[in-house]
């Protein structure tokens, strides 16, 4: 599955990934989670607070917390094939390694830096949905709708066959297939949707 996750709050954001990621952990999934450095202790105390045992979490492997600047935007930039090539490999060695499937939730507030290959975010939005049905996964692609535009907001309701709005997860009725998008970015990103 790959979901956008429309939030308004950092409140609102937990009380939809805590529970994914307490389950994911509880049930043999590798868990990864990808933030802004900055935000880092925060989070794991957010995590610590609600019984997740971090270290050990940490220590075996099972979760990760990894930066927004050494993925997403490593080196400065936003190269779309560097990150697709990066998560088809995470999602092979969690295979490897035994889990029985990967969680993963990024957020997306590094789009809002406008780096370099930033333009590329749309094509790599699309590009995912023909990666995840080859594995067993979930990936949350976690947006603000108080910092991102209508067009961002529009963009990734086009590259995404799930939505989660108001803390409920539905299927997303404005997706598009990603051959159908790819090859017509023009013609559906000059008007904003509405959800």
């Amino acid at each position: 599955m790959h979901i956008c996750g429309f939030f308004d709050s950092r409140e609102q954001q937990y009380e939809v990934i805590l529970p994914y990621i307490m389950e994911g952990l509880e049930t043999n999934e590798k868990v990864i989670n990808i933030l802004e450095g900055n935000r880092h202790g925060e989070h794991c105390r957010c995590l610590a607070d609600n019984g997740i045992s971090i270290a050990e979490k940490l220590s075996s492997g099972q979760l990760e917390v990894l930066a927004s600047e050494n993925t997403y935007i490593k080196d400065g930039e936003f190269a779309a094939e560097k990150m697709y090539k990066m998560l088809e490999q995470t999602l092979l060695s969690a295979s490897r390694s035994g889990y029985d499937s990967v969680r993963a939730c990024g957020d997306m507030v590094w789009a809002l830096k406008n780096l370099p290959g930033t333009d590329e975010l749309l094509e790599y939005e699309a590009s995912l949905n023909i990666l995840t049905p080859q594995h067993s996964c979930s990936l949350i692609c976690m947006y603000d709708i108080s910092s991102f535009s209508q067009k961002a907001i529009t963009d990734a309701l086009l590259t995404h066959p799930y939505v989660i709005k108001d803390g409920k997860i539905s299927k997303n009725p404005h997706y598009i297939e990603p051959s159908k998008l790819i090859s017509n970015f023009s013609d559906f990103t000059s008007e904003p949707l509405k959800f």
